[in-house]
């Protein structure tokens, strides 16, 4: 207490030249933790938030979401089921399956090193902020709100490292499943019915974990535009939400998985 009264009388007479709280100070004021914000930074903060969330629950919890590309794609999990029932050597589903425990756990390293990065970028904001200050894009904060802007960001990449770590995990038990299902001889009885219903529903769980990892780091790219200024923060947030909105619901891939699609031939590019 007698440190924060000395830094409130500090910034009244003048010392300080932003209001300020008790803390480690990274731009060494005795001790002062300043913190700058507008309410730009909270409206900026809260439309990220809003729009991550909305996103989230219209394609995952609504109607609409399940004209997804990623609800189309679900719909092949189950008849990638029923054909590995069919058939006796079951070799390329196992390579498939690795190759999809590959990527899941690259996805989970990647996001370690960016944990470290950003903890990196936290310890070094008596070193980060000058640069920023020198580019030519008004940038202007303090060292308080620099850091818990890291802390942000930080906090993404673990929640995408969580989703990773356990959508790989589900992976494997899909993996297992797999291993487990019921002989071709054996395709027509209700035990191979509800496993193959079982590992669908398995699959799809997993899906859903790395879907949500992916957004995740999606998220973060916006997240990064608030480093620079709350304007920029809703302009990149937007730009997330547009893109992978566009990839969902209006791209080439959710076009050709459409459950009619044009069956024409597509004229090739000579050049291409």
């Amino acid at each position: 207490m007698p440190r924060l009264r000395q830094c409130n009388q500090a910034a009244q007479a003048g010392v300080l030249p932003r209001p300020c709280m008790h803390g480690r100070s990274a731009n060494n004021y005795d001790g002062c933790f300043m913190i700058d914000y507008s309410w730009v930074d909270v409206f900026a903060l809260g439309f990220f938030v809003l729009e991550w969330t909305t996103y989230a629950i219209t394609l995952e919890h609504t109607k609409y979401g399940r004209d997804s590309l990623s609800a189309r794609m679900h719909a092949y999990r189950e008849v990638w089921m029923r054909r590995l029932l069919e058939r006796e050597a079951r070799i390329v589903d196992t390579h498939i399956m690795t190759s999809l425990q590959n990527g899941t756990a690259w996805f989970a390293s990647t996001t370690l090193i960016a944990i470290g990065g950003s903890l990196a970028l936290l310890r070094a904001t008596n070193e980060a902020m000058p640069i920023m200050q020198s580019l030519p894009i008004g940038f202007h904060t303090t060292a308080g709100m620099w850091e818990i802007k890291c802390f942000g960001l930080i906090l993404i990449f673990v929640y995408a490292f969580f989703k990773f770590a356990w959508a790989y995990r589900l992976f494997n038990y899909v993996a297992i499943l797999i291993g487990a299902m019921p002989l071709a001889s054996k395709r027509d009885t209700p035990e191979a019915e509800a496993h193959v219903i079982r590992t669908t529903r398995m699959f799809g769980a997993a899906a859903r974990h790395f879907n949500r990892g992916q957004r995740a780091f999606f998220f973060a790219l916006g997240y990064l535009g608030w480093f620079v200024s709350p304007w920029v923060f809703l302009v990149s947030t937007a730009a997330v939400v547009v893109v992978t909105w566009r990839r969902q619901f209006a791209s080439n891939a959710w076009k050709a998985m459409a459950p009619a699609p044009d069956v024409r031939p597509t004229p090739r590019n000579p050049a291409a």
